[in-house]
């Protein structure tokens, strides 16, 4: 028996199945991917780091989203949703609708077990490609450590690790600071090892 092939789905007909769609797909080269529903960590993660960016950016020309937040590479055709995406400026559509923005200064993605080796791969190559594109962050679950790859001028990616309570990273195409403690704030990890909090961050800075 020959396998039947899968029928090409066209970016009109994706965007109207996501609109009625109780959860999140990609999309991609004609195919509809479901997306991994977050944990309590990852979301306290994302939502901690939401908040910071959220809380310096109120009042001057940038934008915060979430993950509800969909974007599209221009230059591949992905539609996916960043755990967090920051965009300065005005925010560009590709439909009066504003579902989908197209130009991202900053995105964040927590990793996940199931996701780490696509968020640091094939995703980030897909995000390279957008020009207005300067930060990705990367924040780990199992451990105090954020990863931040910054766009230079020469078009390479320079790699900054933050581990450890008291370290930060500092976006400069935004002017912002995340810093560990704030991103890991309530976290509480499987193996029994709680994320920060102020009076945990005293303790283990000797403070």
């Amino acid at each position: 028996m020959t396998a039947q092939p899968k029928r090409y789905i066209t970016e009109e007909e994706y965007i109207e199945f996501e609109v009625a769609s109780t959860r999140k797909h990609e999309y991609y080269q004609g195919e509809i991917f479901a997306m991994t529903g977050g944990t309590e960590p990852h979301n306290l993660l994302s939502g901690n780091a939401y908040a910071s960016l959220h809380a310096q950016l109120r009042r001057r020309p940038c934008r915060v989203y979430n993950s509800d937040q969909r974007i599209k590479i221009l230059t591949t055709g992905l539609h996916t949703y960043p755990d967090v995406t920051v965009v300065c400026g005005q925010p560009q559509f590709i439909e009066s609708s504003r579902l989908t923005i197209t130009n991202p200064t900053v995105i964040i993605e927590v990793l996940s077990p199931s996701t780490e080796r696509y968020d640091r791969g094939m995703k980030f190559q897909h995000y390279r490609t957008i020009s207005s594109f300067q930060d990705y962050i990367l924040i780990a679950q199992d451990e105090h450590r954020i990863e931040h790859f910054t766009r230079q001028e020469n078009g390479i990616w320079l790699l900054y690790e933050a581990i450890g309570i008291t370290a930060q990273i500092v976006l400069r195409s935004i002017d912002c600071v995340l810093t560990v403690e704030d991103v890991y704030e309530k976290v509480e990890w499987a193996h029994g090892k709680t994320g920060i909090t102020r009076e945990s961050a005293k303790e283990e800075s000797g403070e």
